[in-house]
């Protein structure tokens, strides 16, 4: 029997795993922030998809050596932390604890050179906000099993959101997971300015200081408690939750200050063309929310990846 293009993921089948995983995610994230090349958006510190899990981009600096890069291997279960010496460390992460995966992983760090201090060694943004990572004995549980699944399900859904990205010629994200949220998303921007009050947390005012229209897929939370495909706009224009979405079963949500498109994710999986579904879900929102922002849409068209017309002939044949 061939295998599911999206296999299942339940969010209570792999919960706990989960919410451990996600607190690992954070320890390595924050490692990035603090020894990237800060890029805008703050792509420097998020995570790229392998064949294998999830890779940083290479950290550290001419100056200040190593170059070293942090790997989720969710085939190997281990983190592994190599240099540009070609020294490696292995960092199980089955049978641990937060605390001591957070440990471990800042002592495998001294070992490859790297000299780190985290400027906030708690979680960003979740329930133990308060809690140093080396006191989290609370979060321990690591389903391998789990873990496999919920990375093939990452993996697709980034291919689906290549093929989307594929069509967009402007500036754009790379297809990223985002240790805060623990999200994969993309997003296209515009070269419209924001402008955000004085009081707005520089977390915020970074990602969002350009006109932006986000793509993407989580696997649950608290709040919507089943995998979803997502999409926004920001800032949102007027009369953006009016306006139509496909397919059918994909509508608009309150969330935050306005609003999200939301497609479940086990109505894809249902659907006779998952794939087609998906990027006709995110193609849709596109559409709506760069018309009502006043985008060029036509001009920023990317056909199949190819921005010059006269490669997109279908005379040339191109590639050959």
């Amino acid at each position: 029997m061939a295998e599911e293009i999206l296999p299942a993921i339940p969010l209570d089948s792999w919960r706990p795993t989960k919410e451990t995983l996600h607190r690992y995610a954070q320890i390595v994230g924050k490692v990035a922030l603090a020894k990237g090349i800060r890029r805008n958006h703050w792509w420097h510190m998020t995570y790229r998809l392998t064949a294998r899990g999830w890779t940083t981009v290479p950290l550290g600096t001419a100056a200040e050596g190593p170059v070293f890069t942090c790997a989720f291997d969710f085939f190997d279960h281990v983190l592994r932390l190599s240099n540009d010496r070609g020294t490696q460390e292995e960092i199980p992460l089955a049978g641990q604890s937060v605390a001591t995966f957070y440990v471990q992983t800042m002592n495998g760090l001294r070992n490859l050179g790297v000299d780190v201090t985290l400027a906030h060694p708690t979680p960003f943004d979740l329930p133990d906000h308060g809690r140093p990572f080396d006191e989290d004995e609370e979060h321990r549980t690591y389903d391998p099993a789990a873990a496999q699944r919920a990375f093939r399900v990452q993996s697709q859904v980034g291919r689906v959101l290549e093929r989307f990205s594929a069509t967009y010629s402007g500036k754009i994200s790379p297809v990223q997971v985002f240790w805060h949220t623990f999200d994969l998303a993309v997003q296209r921007f515009s070269d419209r300015k924001i402008t955000m009050p004085d009081s707005v947390d520089p977390v915020t005012r970074e990602a969002y200081s350009r006109e932006v229209i986000s793509a993407g897929f989580w696997f649950g939370d608290d709040k919507v408690p089943a995998p979803t495909f997502y999409s926004y706009t920001a800032p949102e224009p007027a009369g953006l939750s009016d306006q139509p979405l496909r397919p059918a079963s994909a509508k608009w949500v309150s969330s935050g200050s306005g609003h999200s498109a939301y497609l479940p994710y086990d109505d894809v999986r249902a659907s006779a063309d998952p794939v087609a579904a998906a990027l006709d879900f995110f193609q849709s929102a596109y559409d709506a929310g760069s018309r009502l922002a006043g985008w060029d849409a036509v001009g920023l068209a990317c056909h199949n990846g190819i921005t010059d017309p006269v490669l997109t002939s279908p005379r040339l044949g191109w590639p050959r």
